[in-house]
């Protein structure tokens, strides 16, 4: 049986926060955002709105997408690095919000990779047996955001996304998925504090290390040659040749990075789904939300090769090949 994705959807916050408004924040400029990140906008999740209330809107469209309802469902999985709580997982609240009664939940942590990551492993589950597996990656990247780090604040937005994995034996289906970390360079891209390195405490909220820390140029430089090198040896897997894919679906980090591959790997943009201009970095609500819209937009149809490809803290690196 191959896994393939039946239904799919995406949720956005309603809030709108603009490059004008981060210029009344802190010191920075649209032009600069613009220039550096290719980011005009980015969405915000409302005050007491949680990781868990975008992946259910997220999950219950994805669903509806899929004919399904959630009592179907055999498991849901959650990708995310902004969950409600330290425990219990995020998932098992959008099981009993959704009430997919008899499915086993639990969250995976592999930051902007998370959805991809997630999704080889709902491959896998559906290979073992299962019918049907929910993957969502849902993001409040704004409750680990520092506001007072221009660096940084500029990059993120919430969301969420998700896909239907269903038993099917037809040709449709994913081909395959490749994942990869190296933990040496963990400390490209961290929150430092809060954890049980370094549990929560007055040093923690003094020195601001609640918050998502990057190192930006070393970060591009990683980013961009591991995500050529994982899909040329994903395409190389399935013996397929770039010119074969018909969109590629990145993780939406930064059209610098985003550009910087596509030059390398030769992708013409129209073959190409780009929304950071509108999202920003939604972590691992990036891939799901681009394939949603993508859907929507009539750029992927039945039978379409597409490829997923993302990069993110860990470090991690993961691409998946498939069949629409």
């Amino acid at each position: 049986m191959k896994a393939c994705i039946a239904g799919i959807g995406s949720y956005v916050p309603a809030r709108v926060l603009t490059n004008a408004d981060l210029e009344r924040m802190v010191a920075t400029s649209d032009e600069w955002i613009r220039e550096r990140t290719g980011i005009r906008e980015r969405r915000i999740a409302a005050t007491g709105e949680a990781c868990s209330d975008l992946a259910v809107q997220a999950g219950k469209r994805a669903l509806t997408a899929a004919g399904l309802a959630a009592a179907d469902l055999d498991m849901i999985l959650v990708a995310t690095c902004t969950g409600d709580y330290p425990l219990p997982a995020t998932a098992c609240l959008v099981q009993h919000q959704l009430g997919a009664t008899k499915a086993a939940a639990c969250d995976l942590s592999a930051a902007c990779c998370g959805f991809v990551y997630a999704l080889s492993v709902a491959d896998a589950y559906i290979k073992t047996g299962m019918r049907h597996v929910l993957v969502i990656g849902s993001e409040v990247m704004s409750a680990i955001t520092d506001w007072t780090d221009r660096n940084t604040c500029v990059l993120f937005g919430d969301g969420a996304g998700a896909a239907v994995i269903s038993a099917s034996d037809g040709e449709r289906g994913i081909l395959s998925t490749d994942l990869r970390s190296d933990g040496t360079l963990c400390e490209l891209i961290m929150v430092p504090g809060g954890g049980s390195r370094t549990p929560p405490s007055e040093k923690v909220i003094d020195e601001r290390l609640q918050y998502i820390k990057m190192k930006g140029n070393e970060t591009f430089k990683v980013a961009v040659r591991s995500l050529e090198e994982i899909a040329r040896s994903t395409l190389a897997a399935n013996h397929l040749r770039v010119e074969d894919i018909d969109l590629y679906v990145p993780h939406q980090a930064n059209i610098r990075i985003l550009k910087a591959v596509m030059e390398r790997l030769s992708l013409p943009s129209e073959k190409v789904m780009l929304n950071v201009d509108r999202y920003g970095n939604t972590s691992a609500a990036s891939i799901p939300i681009a394939l949603d819209e993508a859907v929507r937009e009539g750029r992927i149809k039945d039978g379409s090769l597409v490829m997923l490809g993302a990069f993110g803290a860990g470090l991690t690196w993961a691409s998946a090949v498939i069949r629409w």
